[in-house]
């Protein structure tokens, strides 16, 4: 399925102000420090005490958690760039809850913000206030308050009328404690022995690995890259990021074709495992419906690119 260009950013100069002063939530502050520092805590135990099963099992979780965001959260919820049978759906909503990065819902609303305020006040991890702010400093401070009426506006009446995504975010509490952090502290313990205070700390160190994994794409896939789609934005097309994330680091052509399921020029699978994955899926007859952009739509995108250098 082909879609027409969608490229519906708020002009940035237009939108940023300068008189936005930060209000530090320091609940958030706090857990953010126990959670890194339980992870440098939790890497010390995987290399030089628990045992090898205990780093597969996470390393495992790790992954299935990053697919629930790229293929779930990102490219299935947020962009509708392709259409999932009720399998693919719950099983995507579980390892999204797994992962730990808010329910769908709230997900795919801060992220249809960003896409439709980039690089303005209404961005909620806006890229110009710096590599901190957009990568976790936007979770320790109150939104600014254009986040907040801007993102009344988007409609978000696909996910109040998705059956998965409500009985996600009536449970989430539940739901998350139990995939993100209950079973896997538990198994490791319960199956091969693990001391539970190892595989606690090991637990905290692969959910935070994978938050600044996902947070890398709104930070360092916004300020280090290429721009060969759209140099008027910050977003950048980085190797990578796409290799730690799955394919999602080719964030310049993802801004300007976000509803291409690849979220890039190129299926190339190597830097890609998402679209590898849904590829797969589609094979399966479990998504279907794939959008993607034309070669041609491409090409007149670059071209019209390249002359902004004259």
């Amino acid at each position: 399925m082909k879609f027409k260009e969608i490229d519906e950013k708020v002009p940035a100069k237009k939108q940023r102000t300068i008189d936005y002063k930060w209000e530090i939530v320091w609940r958030n502050v706090i857990i953010f420090i126990y959670i890194h520092l339980s992870c440098l805590y939790g890497l010390y135990l995987t290399l030089f005490y628990a045992k090898l099963w205990t780093f597969i099992w996470h390393f495992a979780i790790g992954i299935i958690s990053g697919i629930g965001v790229t293929a779930g959260a990102h490219r299935l919820w947020c962009h509708r760039s392709y259409k999932a049978k009720w399998p693919m759906r719950f099983i995507l909503m579980i390892f999204q809850t797994t992962a730990f990065q808010n329910h769908i819902y709230e997900w795919v609303r801060d992220h249809r913000v960003h896409h439709k305020f980039t690089d303005t006040d209404a961005d909620p991890y806006n890229a110009c206030r710096g590599f901190f702010f957009s990568h976790i400093g936007w979770l320790m401070v109150r939104k600014h308050s254009d986040v907040i009426r801007k993102g009344a506006t988007i409609d978000m009446s696909d996910l109040d009328q998705d059956p998965l995504v409500v009985f996600q975010k009536k449970w989430y509490l539940y739901l998350m404690s139990f995939c993100c952090f209950i079973v896997p502290t538990v198994i490791p313990w319960w199956t091969w022995g693990e001391n539970l205070w190892f595989a606690w700390h090991i637990a905290v160190a692969r959910y935070c690995i994978n938050l600044n994994i996902t947070w890398s794409v709104n930070s360092a896939a916004h300020i280090w890259g290429v721009k060969p789609y759209d140099k008027s934005i910050t977003s950048t097309d980085n190797a990578s990021v796409s290799f730690i994330t799955f394919g999602e680091g080719w964030h310049n052509y993802h801004h300007v074709f976000p509803c291409d399921y690849k979220a890039a020029e190129f299926g190339n699978y190597k830097l890609n495992f998402t679209t590898a994955l849904i590829d797969f899926c589609a094979y399966l007859g479990l998504a279907y419906d794939l959008k993607t952009a034309s070669a041609d739509m491409v090409k007149k995108r670059i071209l019209r690119n390249d002359e902004m250098n004259y």
